[in-house]
């Protein structure tokens, strides 16, 4: 048996999605996909990152994920942080995963994001 994740969907505010589009597309560089016909209906956005999708849904209840998130993993996390902090979204580094360099960040909602680096070992 073969077990993979295809997606992870996180909730953002209704009416959120151009919010969502300018972060997690044009900042954090991710490729929107368009939701099929049968789901467009009911709002959100949909993003690839090459091997997993993200889906945001919509949330009439909406209250942002402070800790449970989306951890991105990357191959060049100065790039990111660099990339982040002119578009002004605040990074919070964090050193406690041992092999990794992170940092946290913030969607435009609140809801908590996660980008690391696999440390390389030193020679």
């Amino acid at each position: 048996m073969s077990i993979a994740i295809h997606h992870v969907q996180i909730a953002i505010p209704k009416g959120g999605e151009d919010k969502a589009r300018e972060f997690y597309s044009q900042i954090l560089l991710l490729t929107e996909v368009p939701k099929p016909p049968t789901l467009a209906s009911r709002g959100g956005i949909w993003f690839s990152t090459g091997n997993l999708e993200l889906h945001l849904g919509i949330d009439p209840n909406f209250s942002p994920s402070t800790k449970a998130h989306v951890a991105f993993l990357v191959d060049d996390l100065d790039g990111i942080k660099h990339r982040l902090l002119q578009y002004g979204v605040k990074v919070i580094d964090d050193h406690l995963l041992p092999g990794f360099h992170r940092f946290y960040t913030e969607d435009p909602f609140g809801n908590r994001i996660e980008i690391l680096q696999v440390q390389e070992e030193k020679a």
